[in-house]
């Protein structure tokens, strides 16, 4: 009985661990939200479009502004994607004071070059 009760706890632990793996391996991603996230990067990047680093300062990019804050722990400085898109698309409607340009509400930026560089900057 205490043989049974052992190998049961020990496939019950190993099964735990298994299952636990996947749950808190959040660096896996799909091919497609790897896709966005590195367009994302080139239009944020690029100093037509995005132009983020006129203002910002992103890790991996050269010649950053400082007018705006580092764009660091964005997971902790929005609690959602939606969030922070928001801010990208009209930052005027919740700081009307700010001089970041409103990159979707003046079509600055399409719905699907804003929705890559939220998938990119949620990533720093």
């Amino acid at each position: 009985m205490q043989k049974t009760a052992r190998s049961t706890l020990a496939a019950v632990g190993t099964l735990a661990i298994v299952l636990g793996s996947f749950t808190i391996a959040p660096g896996i991603v799909s091919a497609a939200e790897a896709s966005a996230v590195e367009e994302g990067k080139k239009i944020a990047f690029h100093r037509t479009k995005g132009n983020c680093l006129a203002c910002h300062k992103i890790a991996g990019g050269s010649l950053a502004g400082n007018i705006g804050p580092a764009l660091v722990n964005m997971k902790a400085r929005f609690a959602d994607k939606a969030e922070l898109r928001a801010k990208i698309y009209d930052a005027t409607s919740s700081s009307p004071h700010t001089i970041m340009p409103p990159f979707g509400k003046h079509k600055i930026l399409t719905k699907s070059e804003l929705d890559k560089v939220v998938e990119f900057i949620y990533t720093l």
